[in-house]
């Protein structure tokens, strides 16, 4: 079982040997990056290449541990008891398994993507470490333990907003995505745009990662930014040469005030070498 990435989600070598490691050593793979990089994306495209059920955890700060693996209902057992409308006595009627509980009790190998872990409480990854570690975790209310038959592909991300605790980390192979170079940024936009006239690409990605570059910018625009920019472009039959001599549809890249306007004034100063 090996990944090679798709014909829609193009990854480095390094990304696609790192991807492989962690499923032969059956670690979670941790994905850092900036947004937008495709950390998400990831896990759909390591879905389709291996032909594999994808399962989505989305982290927030109210997650807890126990949401990934079950919930027990208790309004719905309680309702029951009142009018009678199922057997009370079959507590297993009203376990609820979440994305890890559902990868462990099935019986085919499934990819789980636990999404944006930092977002949760500083405990949320200590409370993961024992069910990760062994693939398997208990029902308090009905004493079952269920454990994986098939372990599943774990990927998990990270937006680095909050320190990871190290015991957690030493569990993981951990990856760092790199914002793509120029080059590489030109091979993913024609997955996307694969008609993009040449002269408007290499205009776009001049005037993009200018952008980047601007030191005072406090949100950079990422990739599906720069993905939905050229779009508007095309669709408004705007020329390369109009983009030398302005922005269009800046809101489409910039999504603050302050930054649309630290942009134009930058731009309104005499053209540099390389701009």
């Amino acid at each position: 079982m090996r990944f090679s990435g798709t014909s829609t989600y193009i990854t480095s070598p390094e990304l696609r040997d790192i991807v492989n490691v962690a499923i032969d050593l059956q670690k979670p793979l941790l994905m850092k990056g900036e947004p937008g990089t495709g950390k998400t994306r990831l896990a759909e495209a390591i879905a389709e290449d291996l032909g594999l059920e994808l399962l989505v955890w989305n982290i927030k700060s109210t997650t807890k541990a126990r949401d990934g693996l079950y919930v027990y209902d208790t309004v719905a057992r309680l309702n029951d008891a009142r009018f009678g409308d199922g057997d009370v006595r079959n507590i297993r009627a009203y376990i609820k398994h979440g994305p890890l509980g559902r990868a462990f009790a099935s019986d085919k190998r499934m990819i789980v993507l636990i999404d944006e872990i930092d977002k949760a409480d500083l405990e949320f990854p200590n409370d993961l470490l024992h069910e990760l570690d062994r693939m398997s975790f208990l029902v308090d209310e009905t004493g079952e333990t269920i454990t994986a038959r098939e372990r599943p592909i774990v990927i998990i991300t990270s937006n680095n907003e909050k320190e990871l605790p190290d015991a957690f980390l030493r569990r993981c192979v951990f990856h760092f995505i790199d914002f793509p170079t120029p080059d590489f940024m030109r091979d993913i936009v024609h997955v996307h745009h694969p008609d993009v006239e040449k002269a408007l690409l290499d205009e776009v990605l001049t005037r993009f990662f200018w952008i980047r570059d601007l030191p005072e910018l406090r949100k950079r625009p990422s990739t599906s930014e720069l993905v939905d920019w050229i779009a508007a472009l095309r669709r408004a039959g705007i020329s390369a040469e109009r983009i030398t001599s302005e922005l269009p549809f800046l809101g489409v890249l910039l999504k603050r005030e302050t930054d649309v306007e630290l942009v134009k004034r930058a731009a309104s100063r005499p053209r540099r070498p390389g701009f």
